[in-house]
């Protein structure tokens, strides 16, 4: 097991729920367009698949997906959606477990891969992607920049979400390059909320391209979202597409 924060079967259960908003077809279609394209006529690998939120859309597109899942409790939910011979999927770390066959494309999206604690694990990540990946395929990777450009000195804490029924927040490391995401969120009507966090570790554009070289890949191209606007300093957010070589 890698240190990777296993996901528990109530935060499985409330997850389609909580992402309603990101799955739908609106939001996710820029996404599962730019990945499909990139899979061509291959089969795809997501890592860390969760409850399939793009990988079942994108089955459903014509690509062939095979997941990869740390939480059985993820997976469980996922298996509402699809059967195994349909979209498969193998329990376990996304830095070590290995699928048979090989793949046009393996994508990890979502911030995901900051759930890897650690600078070894994520370049572990990148060497497992590019074992899965045939001569010629990418690795596909969507990952926040950490909001280091909005604390004032003094400040490690900066505001991502105030709304009605939801607060967040961000705390940042600055010296272990970690970042704690703080939840409240507000279940009913009573005024109650529920507080949870999450623990990542934040890595730039420039230290990735690094991982990458370590793992055998080429940046081939990056930008600021899925549309293909143009990454710049003021990106909130980069899809970075690393190719093995042919």
């Amino acid at each position: 097991m890698t240190s990777s924060e296993l996901w528990t079967r109530a935060t499985a259960d409330r997850y389609d729920a909580e992402e309603a908003e990101n799955s739908s077809a609106t939001a996710l279609g820029p996404a599962l367009a730019f990945l499909a394209e990139l899979a061509g006529d291959g089969r795809a690998l997501e890592f860390a698949i969760g409850t399939g939120r793009v990988g079942v859309p994108l089955r459903e597109r014509g690509v062939p997906v095979v997941g990869i899942e740390l939480s059985e409790h993820m997976a469980a939910v996922l298996r509402r959606k699809a059967d195994e011979d349909t979209l498969p999927v193998t329990v376990g770390d996304m830095a070590t477990t290995v699928v048979p066959g090989g793949f046009t494309l393996v994508y990890l999206i979502y911030n995901t891969i900051s759930n890897l604690l650690t600078q070894e694990e994520q370049v572990e990540c990148f060497r497992n992607a590019a074992r899965h990946l045939e001569p010629g395929g990418r690795f596909v990777i969507e990952l926040g920049l950490p909001p280091l450009r909005s604390l004032p000195p003094g400040q490690t804490a900066v505001p991502f979400d105030v709304s009605e029924r939801h607060l967040g927040f961000d705390t940042v490391d600055l010296v272990e390059q970690m970042l704690v995401s703080h939840h409240f969120t507000r279940d009913g009507d009573d005024g109650r909320y529920r507080r949870a966090n999450s623990l990542h570790r934040y890595a730039w554009p420039a230290e990735l391209d690094l991982m990458a070289r370590i793992a055998g890949l080429e940046l081939e191209r990056r930008v600021a979202d899925w549309d293909g606007a143009p990454f710049t300093q003021d990106s909130a957010k980069h899809i970075s597409v690393w190719r093995k070589p042919a």
